[in-house]
Formats: C-alpha cells, sequence, structure tokens
C-alpha cells in the first residue's frame, strides 16, 4: 500500500502571470516572495500555537506517567510486603529463625535474638572464600525469613 503526499505549491501569479510552482512547507499559504505581512504573521502565531499545546501536552503526559509509575511502585512494594507477611517463617521446629546480613540461620538459645545482635555464624563456601576459614561474626538484621531451604544453626551470640 503506497502512501500519497502532497506536495503543495504557491500557486500565486508570477510577473509572467503563471502560476508559482515553488512548494510550500509547514503552516505558510504561499512561498517567501509571495506571502504578505498578515499571512507570515498568522502562519507564525499558527506554529508558536502549535508548538506551545504540543509541549503542554508532553509536559501533560510527562505528569500523567509520573503519577502512574509512582502508583504503581507504592502497589508493588505493598504487594511485596503481604507476600512476605504471608510467606515469612519465625520458628522452625521451635528454633528461631532469623536473618543475619542476608542470609537465614536457626537459633536454638534460651533468650530470643532480637535486630541488631551480633552472633557468630558456621562457616560455608562463599565465607570461607570472603573471609577464609572457619565462623564469622554478623549481625541480626531480620526476624523471620522467606527462604525454604535447609537452614544452619547460629554457632552463638557474641556480648554486644
Amino acid at each position: 500500500m503506497s502512501e500519497q503526499f502532497e506536495v503543495r505549491t504557491c500557486g500565486r501569479p508570477t510577473r509572467s502571470g503563471a502560476p508559482c510552482r515553488a512548494r510550500v512547507y509547514s503552516d505558510d499559504v504561499a512561498c517567501g516572495i509571495h506571502i504578505t505581512d498578515e499571512e507570515r504573521a498568522l502562519a507564525t502565531a499558527y506554529q508558536r500555537g502549535h508548538r506551545a499545546g504540543y509541549e503542554s501536552g508532553l509536559a501533560s503526559a510527562r505528569g500523567s506517567s509520573e503519577l502512574t509509575i509512582e502508583h504503581l511502585r507504592r502497589r508493588v512494594e505493598e504487594l511485596e510486603k503481604r507476600l512476605d507477611d504471608a510467606t515469612r517463617t519465625y520458628e522452625i521446629a521451635g528454633d528461631q529463625v532469623v536473618t543475619v546480613d542476608g542470609y537465614a540461620y536457626r537459633w536454638r538459645g534460651a533468650t530470643p535474638l532480637e535486630v541488631g545482635d551480633r552472633v557468630l555464624v558456621p562457616e560455608n563456601w562463599l565465607s570461607a572464600l570472603k573471609n577464609g576459614p572457619g565462623p564469622r561474626e554478623g549481625t541480626v538484621t531480620a526476624l523471620g525469613t522467606t527462604y525454604r531451604g535447609d537452614l544452619q544453626h547460629i554457632v552463638r551470640k557474641l556480648t554486644n
């Protein structure tokens, strides 16, 4: 399917009386030679109004998009929190479950751990690579976890 584009020409009479064949672009009604001051002012005003309307529409769309993005961001946060609350585990077989520096562990101690408590966690393959062999210190960053795999036990609570 081919599209046809109209090629506009001035069409105003030249000195010889033949129609002017100069192309007319945009909002002009005649070529630069045949246009009157009033027509030029009208075309300029039309272009200014068109540009202002376009910029106003862009600003409105941008503001609307920002509001939609903010609404969706809040909704995602709300849904993530609801999902987290629904799937978070705080206890397994009588052991308290806590998150230490982003990883989940079990605690069998007599007193429950709280956020901010310093603990000693067992070595794993990653901590052995990063910190060398042996247990490492960590901080309880959250109570409970949404992790569903096997959990290691915290070695002991450190005194603050």
